[in-house]
């Protein structure tokens, strides 16, 4: 990561700049506006404003966070933010040479942005924006301003951005994903017969949450019920349970699966998360950079054609980081629609991809790991490679 660059406002940018600008004028795009909160944390190393961490809505109006970055001067770079960030601003301030904190909602960012671009004189024939992260009014502001420009999403210059992470990204991604795995080994340990799902969430919950991430969520079965929404079912002896949860860590997603029994798992218990653990260290083999995208699945699909269970499994690998599904994209057949446009392109140092394998047996009930799985020089490296067996649960 290029962070030697220090704009007017003396501080580093906190990205690797020459590759955003070379991927803006692969795309042809002058300026990017920014109004995610993930993607205004990430070209501003790290600041989220935290009275608006979880709830955009104030008022009558929503907060809009806007970071204005033309291709190739950063020294025209802007950050426009809302009045109470300027806190945040005195503790630790924003590389950005143009920062304001003074906004109180939506359209009034949006034309402060318009006004700082119009003053720096930024080209802004081709502008890219969030289109999925853009609010209307907030919309016809910018567009208004500069009703002669061509518009393209900035999802994908900014996915592509962020898809090879830093040093100090993959720290906090190995944090998450191991604060994850600890939190499941605790409340697994710690929980007996009689115990509902929904009171394994929250002790999840609180465990993530003393381990210094923000839980997100938790995906949760028990015995042979595929229902995966916590609920008053309750974990009796001789039930399993998967356990799949994010917690966030500074911006950065752990998302890992794992299992658990109320007693001893017998022999076809076995024998059945064998197979899936199988599957996932078959995948995991060839991951190196270099490797083309679709060497992933064309380790998986075979595995799973040959099993005797596999109209009941699935497999899936999709990148992860800042967001629980971004680049790599490597299929266009999974859960979450979109475009295979990884599958092609070589695995670079620094990917981070999320690989699951899914048993929905029908007789059994649901079992499944998840692992995240980063791509080195050497090969790759698994965050948080622990209790992959059946876990057996205490209490």
């Amino acid at each position: 990561m290029n962070i030697s660059a220090k704009p007017a406002s003396g501080l580093a940018i906190p990205f690797d700049h020459t590759r955003l600008d070379r991927l803006m004028d692969e795309a042809g795009i002058d300026v990017v506006v920014a109004t995610s909160k993930h993607n205004v944390q990430y070209l501003l190393g790290g600041h989220r404003a935290n009275f608006f961490d979880y709830m955009d809505a104030t008022g009558v109006t929503r907060y809009l966070p806007v970071l204005v970055y033309p291709k190739g001067a950063p020294e025209k770079a802007a950050y426009i933010g809302h009045r109470l960030e300027k806190f945040q601003r005195e503790v630790t301030p924003m590389w950005t040479p143009e920062t304001q904190t003074n906004t109180a909602g939506s359209t009034d960012a949006m034309q402060k942005a318009v006004e700082h671009m119009r003053k720096a004189g930024i080209a802004t024939k081709r502008i890219a924006v969030e289109f999925g992260f853009l609010p209307y009014d907030a919309s016809k502001v910018l567009r208004g301003a500069f009703p002669d420009a061509d518009w393209v999403d900035a999802l994908y210059v900014l996915e592509r951005q962020r898809a090879k992470k830093s040093p100090d990204e993959l720290k906090l991604l190995k944090i998450a994903s191991e604060a994850v795995i600890d939190s499941m080994k605790a409340v697994i340990g710690s929980h007996g017969p009689g115990t509902t799902k929904a009171e394994v969430v929250e002790a999840l919950r609180r465990e993530e949450t003393n381990r210094g991430l923000t839980f997100e969520y938790c995906l949760i079965t028990c015995g042979t019920s595929m229902n995966r929404a916590p609920s008053p079912q309750r974990w009796e002896q001789g039930d399993i349970m998967s356990i799949d949860s994010g917690g966030n860590y500074h911006g950065y997603i752990g998302d890992v699966c794992r299992m658990a029994i109320q007693g001893e798992p017998d022999d076809e218990l076995q024998d059945l998360l064998g197979e899936i653990e199988s599957i996932q260290r078959a995948v995991m083999k060839p991951m190196r950079a270099g490797v083309m995208g679709k060497e992933i699945y064309g380790a998986a699909e075979p595995l799973v054609a040959r099993s005797r269970h596999h109209n009941h499994i699935e497999f899936l690998a999709h990148g992860m980081g800042m967001v629980s599904h971004e680049a790599p994209r490597l299929t266009d057949h999974g859960p979450v629609p979109y475009p295979a446009d990884d599958a092609e392109r070589p695995l670079e140092v620094g990917m981070v991809v999320s690989v699951e394998t899914t048993l929905m047996h029908p007789a059994r009930g649901f079992i499944k790991l998840e692992d995240t799985v980063v791509v080195t020089d050497d090969g790759h490296e698994v965050y948080g490679d622990g209790a992959r067996g059946w876990n057996k649960a205490g209490g």
